[in-house]
């Protein structure tokens, strides 16, 4: 159970980093929407795991997404903390992860259809 100050981070973080992702990583990856489905919050808050959601699924593979955002980790997290430096002393190091959800949803469906 995460503790109120955990929670109100979460939120935080998951505004700004959505933010980040619409505006100023959009040049970087043309044509795909990419929505920061949650983000959690270790307890120590050193490090946050933040879940993407890619839509509509690349041609090159969700991975490669994936890869390619790792590689702009720094440069996402020193925009995050121009953003949070009001708020937050310590900026915890960035996790991302492929949310899967909505892929998992579809499949479902396609499954209770059949």
């Amino acid at each position: 159970m995460d503790s109120q100050r955990q929670q109100k981070i979460n939120r935080l973080l998951q505004k700004e980093l959505g933010e980040i992702f619409r505006v100023q990583m959009q040049p970087y990856f043309p044509g795909l929407m990419m929505t920061v489905t949650f983000v959690r919050v270790t307890s120590d808050l050193s490090l946050a795991r933040v879940n993407l959601s890619l839509f509509p699924a690349p041609k090159e593979g969700k991975e490669a997404v994936l890869k390619a955002i790792k590689g702009h980790a720094a440069e996402i997290r020193y925009l995050l903390g121009r953003q949070v430096h009001d708020q937050l002393r310590i900026l915890p190091q960035l996790q991302f992860f492929i949310d899967d959800t909505l892929d998992r949803v579809a499949r479902i469906d396609e499954l209770l259809a059949q």
